[in-house]
């Protein structure tokens, strides 16, 4: 496949709070040539499986923490290299979701860079971990998550679309991160989610939601956009493929993300 790399002809600046940790950041999106990489102090780290360093809560890259809604917007819009620079080590939460992200970037002037051929997906990636399961293959932009609960409400919820690219502004990116009910206070205490509030994320009660939601599949259309996030981290044009991810977390999504880099990489 011929991939048309694609950068920002100008530099692109949000502030707002750390997801979890509630800092003020502001994030400045640079122009890039190699890549995409996050710089925070002396910290600079390219996106990519292997810097993971941790998948708790969030995907965080060496120090830096909360990318996957970045990646995932970077993801939609097809920019293939950027330098992002943080004045605090944390993405900024925004709306809770990455539609803001998609919104200045989409709207911001690019740049071309010189194309680079890569091979085709030749064979299906499949990773799993308990009931949670991704499969990925060459495909056209088509994307499913299929949320399962086991003891909590919504229980079983799916969103599909034939072009995670194309619908992602109005289908994908307005998808706010998620908590259930019974969580929110414990995850208060341990610190989490502290640059979000009541219009920032959805709150999942025992029989619907309780805040609005922005759509009635709002958590598998959020779950999707993390994934592609998180499958970005392998530098594969969402385009090219198809997704199905099953109950999977970012610690799934990053497994899934460098099987699929270790299977483009092969002769």
């Amino acid at each position: 496949m011929t991939v048309h790399r694609k950068t920002l002809a100008e530099a692109v600046v949000f502030e707002g709070l750390g997801l979890h940790s509630g800092v003020p950041v502001v994030a400045t999106f640079h122009p890039g040539e190699s890549g995409i990489w996050f710089r925070c102090g002396s910290e600079r780290v390219e996106a990519i499986p292997a810097n993971v360093s941790d998948t708790r809560r969030c995907t965080r890259l060496g120090g830096i923490s909360t990318i996957e809604h970045v990646m995932s917007a970077l993801a939609a819009c097809e920019i293939t290299d950027a330098e992002i620079e943080l004045t605090a080590p944390e993405l900024p939460a925004m709306d809770g979701s990455a539609l803001p992200f998609w919104t200045a970037l989409t709207a911001a002037p690019k740049a071309g860079l010189a194309e680079v051929e890569k091979p085709d997906l030749f064979t299906r990636v499949f990773a799993q971990e308990g009931g949670a399961s991704i499969g990925i293959a060459l495909g056209t932009g088509r994307g499913r998550y299929e949320f399962q609960s086991d003891r909590d409400w919504p229980y079983e919820q799916a969103f599909e679309t034939e072009d995670m690219v194309g619908g992602y502004g109005g289908q994908i990116a307005p998808a706010r991160t998620s908590a259930f009910h019974h969580e929110v206070e414990m995850a208060r205490q341990a610190g989490l989610g502290q640059g979000l509030d009541e219009t920032s994320v959805l709150v999942l009660g025992p029989s619907g939601c309780v805040n609005a939601a922005r759509f009635e599949d709002e958590l598998p259309r959020h779950k999707l956009l993390d994934l592609m996030g998180d499958l970005y981290l392998a530098g594969v044009p969402m385009r090219t493929l198809s997704i199905v991810g099953q109950r999977s977390g970012h610690r799934l999504n990053v497994e899934a993300a460098s099987r699929l880099a270790a299977a483009m990489a092969r002769p």
